[in-house]
């Protein structure tokens, strides 16, 4: 068993690797092709931060993988049959995930996951297994996502161009914006990252200092101050960009476009460790649904406990593949699709961003790769709709239209070959 163990944790590395080599887009795409970073800075931040949050915070969204999406009940009294179906998924989603990279096509892994489940369930207890509620809340979610993303984007982007740069004095319009554009920052991206950070500190204060506060005070109170202190900071930076030789030489001439290259490297630091935490369960869940299996017999059919081992072991072939495989994806997103300047890449993420945490409070389970184009596309409509690249458009497109069918159908072959041959 041990030599099965070390096959399915080997499968699981590189659907994390090309996981890492997709989505890794979904945060440094635009970054790149705005020059805000280079793409080798870009790939040692995200690889740093799509790690941390992949080990510290993947662990609830691999739990629910595990063990929320295929019926577990129904595989009770046949747990060999769960477990070679969660090893189909791995060997699909990793095929899918590496043909669409290799072609630079930003898809979705989650999509690809759901899918490859419902591809080995169908066959193995037939076509009442699959929820189909479930598939028609995705499939909603593909239409609304890039929709909502672009309409923000779009919404957002129209409005500092037109309040900052088509004014003559940019460099006065941004400090009257900086505030504001700081808070609307740490306002959407801290509604996703810091009620995760704070928490360990709310319940420290809670429990050995006594003193009971609310669980959102901890991280208003956070937000607030970081955004009075990035205001500050910014402040002072755009006073000295245009002065130092170092500005001087910069790939990004105009010194409105360098701040708002700053405020896009923050919100492309948060997308990745929120991507990490979240996306990581899409390589590891199986992986700890087998191993669960191994340790007890049974199938989970609640929460389980995620080694810690298992997640490093995703956060570690994300931040490979991202740093191998990752550069045609950045490039489609960050270049292929319309010019980004610091300013639109920071309006596209900050779409993302909000369409995310929008899709969540609704319950609608969505793709950020889907929300990032919406994003990009929003605002290429408002500088010109000649600008964009339809041609690279329709390729996602296509990708994106075909991931749930072909990684079933990928998932359900295999599954059947693997049931005459092993069960």
């Amino acid at each position: 068993m041990l030599i099965t163990l070390v096959a399915v944790a080997l499968l699981a590395f590189y659907v994390a690797w090309n996981l890492g080599a997709n989505d890794v887009a979904n945060a440094m795409g635009t970054s790149v092709g705005s020059k805000a970073v280079t793409l080798k800075q870009a790939l040692i931040i995200a690889g740093i931060l799509e790690f941390t949050g992949a080990v510290l915070f993947g662990h609830e969204v691999t739990e629910t993988l595990a063990t929320k999406i295929a019926n577990p009940a129904l595989f009770a009294a046949t747990p060999q049959i769960f477990v070679v179906g969660m090893v189909t998924v791995l060997i699909s989603c990793g095929v899918w995930l590496q043909i669409a990279t290799s072609r630079g096509l930003p898809v979705s892994s989650s999509h690809a996951v759901v899918g490859a489940i419902a591809g080995f369930s169908w066959v193995a207890l037939g076509v009442g297994a699959i929820d189909w509620s479930s598939i028609g809340l995705i499939t909603i979610g593909w239409v609304l996502t890039p929709l909502i993303s672009g309409a923000i984007a779009a919404l957002f982007y129209s409005q500092i161009k037109h309040w900052i740069l088509d004014q003559p004095n940019q460099v006065v319009q941004l400090q009257e914006w900086i505030p504001w554009l700081s808070t609307a920052l740490l306002g959407v991206f801290g509604v996703i990252v810091l009620p995760s950070l704070t928490q360990p500190l709310t319940n420290f204060v809670i429990e050995q200092v006594g003193f009971n506060i609310p669980a959102y005070d901890i991280p208003l109170l956070t937000g607030a101050v970081a955004a009075v202190g990035l205001t500050i900071i910014s402040w002072r930076q755009l006073q000295d960009l245009g002065k130092t030789e170092e500005s001087i030489q910069s790939p990004i001439p105009n010194p409105v476009e360098r701040l708002f290259a700053r405020f896009q490297l923050l919100s492309a630091c948060f997308v990745a460790f929120a991507h990490g935490s979240n996306d990581v369960g899409n390589a590891i869940a199986p992986l700890a649904a087998i191993v669960y299996i191994n340790r007890t017999g049974s199938v989970p059919t609640d929460g389980i406990t995620i080694p810690i081992w298992i997640l490093i072991l995703g956060g570690a072939g994300i931040v490979g593949g991202l740093a191998v495989w990752g550069k045609k994806v950045i490039a489609t997103i960050g270049e292929n699709i319309i010019a980004l300047q610091p300013s639109s890449g920071f309006c596209a993420e900050l779409a993302t961003a909000a369409t995310i945490l929008i899709a969540s409070r609704l319950g609608l389970p969505v793709s950020t790769s889907h929300a990032l184009v919406g994003g990009v596309v929003g605002i290429g409509l408002v500088q010109n709709i000649k600008s964009i690249k339809f041609q690279t458009l329709k390729g996602i497109a296509a990708a994106w239209l075909i991931t749930i069918p072909l990684s079933a159908a990928l998932s359900a072959a295999i599954f059947s070959i693997a049931r005459i041959l092993f069960l």
